[in-house]
């Protein structure tokens, strides 16, 4: 009980923290033929940093999903578990069946389930990029039938949404098949990265756990290279407890990639590589992240530390010294990397190159900085040879 009010006092505040940073648009509709309301959430620091850009997230049912993703957003940010978002919220209190139910006689979107999909497409997402500062990684998320509406998305012959948040999905019968129609393979053609994550709950009836369990273990044998299958499942008692234990797995998936290294991430992919490949993994996961959510994060320090053992441990060390100039390119003004330069010299027994290394690496720190101590020791101990 405590944990569960912990958390629904954090989302009270992050409710309140973000409540100035909205703006209200009416968009005018040409294919719906009438006024849509949106809820338009900005990043703090959105107004003073002109030059960067934010992943786009589109809401449906704002009425209830909107608060509850903008508060999860800002508290993955402020972890850096996540990239700040945009985050847009579509109003459908009063046409919910409208805009995402489907014909239950073969699972086709009804003219009026077309006409959304579109004005999403076209209009919506088209008016966002046109007036704000977004990169190219665009997530949909939706719950029920909304959900359902889209995973109708994966049939766009060339993909344009990066993820597909399907929370407590209402799927028609026909959901497998459509799946099979969607060919989804030719994702492998795309330079990008994609994700499909679908939650199952021990709280829907036993008809829609079957539904979705079938379709989990359909996309589960699929083994796409860059179509990320996240199959969930909640145990909970209640659907509202799925839905709001679903957005944070979502997201902490979605962008796994952004966060810092993880051990499992460590394990799973770094810890076997050569020195060469790890320094190339380190740049490409940097260079990824800036791709797809438009963050010029340089190289955190702790992943700077997560693969040096490998570069100092494996082929008697001798990457140390391109391990430095990569991070020198990158941060010029940290000692680091000359600390690895200096370690390549010295471990080379040219302790002239690696004194003057470590006196350059020495020069850039303050003194009142902890390891400014540690550092000059390397100095001494070169100096007096």
């Amino acid at each position: 009980m405590i944990k569960k009010s912990f958390s629904l006092i954090f989302m009270l505040f992050c409710i309140c923290g973000f409540s100035q940073k909205l703006i209200e648009k009416n968009l005018v509709s040409d294919i719906l033929e009438t006024t849509r309301s949106l809820k338009i959430y900005l990043p703090e620091g959105y107004e003073e940093d002109t030059k960067k850009n934010y992943p786009l997230a589109l809401v449906f049912d704002a009425e209830y999903l909107f608060d509850a993703y903008v508060g999860n957003s800002v508290l993955f940010a402020a972890k850096d578990k996540a990239p700040k978002q945009i985050v847009v919220g579509i109003s459908m209190k009063n046409s919910r069946k409208k805009d995402t139910y489907f014909n239950v006689n073969n699972g086709k979107l009804t003219a009026s389930n077309n006409a959304f999909y579109q004005f999403v497409r076209d209009e919506v997402i088209f008016y966002m990029e046109s007036n704000y500062r977004t990169s190219p990684f665009i997530s949909l998320i939706g719950e029920g039938t909304s959900a359902n509406l889209i995973s109708h998305y994966l049939k766009e012959n060339v993909p344009f949404i990066n993820t597909y948040i399907c929370i407590n999905p209402t799927f028609s019968d026909f959901i497998g098949q459509q799946f099979q129609d969607y060919n989804l393979s030719k994702f492998l053609k795309e330079d990008n990265t994609f994700y499909f994550y679908s939650n199952n709950s021990s709280s829907f009836s036993t008809k829609k756990q079957t539904k979705i369990g079938e379709l989990q273990t359909g996309l589960s044998s699929l083994k796409l290279k860059n179509f990320n299958i996240v199959n969930d499942t909640i145990n909970t008692s209640s659907s509202i407890s799925a839905m709001s234990e679903a957005i944070p797995r979502a997201i902490t998936k979605v962008f796994e990639i952004y966060s810092a290294i993880s051990k499992e991430e460590y394990e799973k992919n770094i810890k076997d590589l050569s020195p060469i490949d790890a320094i190339a993994y380190l740049e490409n996961k940097y260079l990824e992240i800036e791709f797809l959510f438009g963050t010029n994060l340089g190289i955190r320090e702790k992943d700077i530390y997560a693969v040096e053992s490998i570069i100092i441990e494996k082929e008697n060390g001798d990457q140390l010294r391109e391990f430095g100039k990569m991070i020198l390119k990158l941060f010029p003004s940290s000692p680091l990397g000359d600390y690895y330069i200096g370690r390549y010299y010295e471990s080379g027994k040219m302790y002239k190159k690696a004194l003057k290394q470590y006196k350059i690496g020495y020069g850039k720190m303050d003194p009142s900085d902890p390891n400014s101590d540690a550092f000059y020791e390397n100095v001494l101990r070169l100096g007096g040879m």
